[in-house]
């Protein structure tokens, strides 16, 4: 299950690929577009990839010191 913020870098991921898409048809293809795009795909995939991780551990509360004698 994915968080919230990978959830919005993925749909910001798709967007900028339809828009990458639409510029190249359009204006001619641009290579550091493509290129930020690719940084961007391998971005999300890493937060894809944390999130699919271990479960996050439930916090454990600070212990409390004993008092000293």
């Amino acid at each position: 299950m994915m968080s919230g913020p990978t959830k919005t870098m993925t749909a910001i991921t798709g967007a900028a690929l339809v828009l990458i898409t639409a510029y190249t048809v359009a204006l001619g293809s641009s290579g550091w577009l493509w290129f930020g795009w690719v940084v961007l795909g391998v971005a999300t995939i890493g937060m894809a990839a944390a999130d699919a991780g271990e479960p996050h551990a439930r916090p454990v509360p600070p212990r409390r010191p004993k008092p000293q004698p």
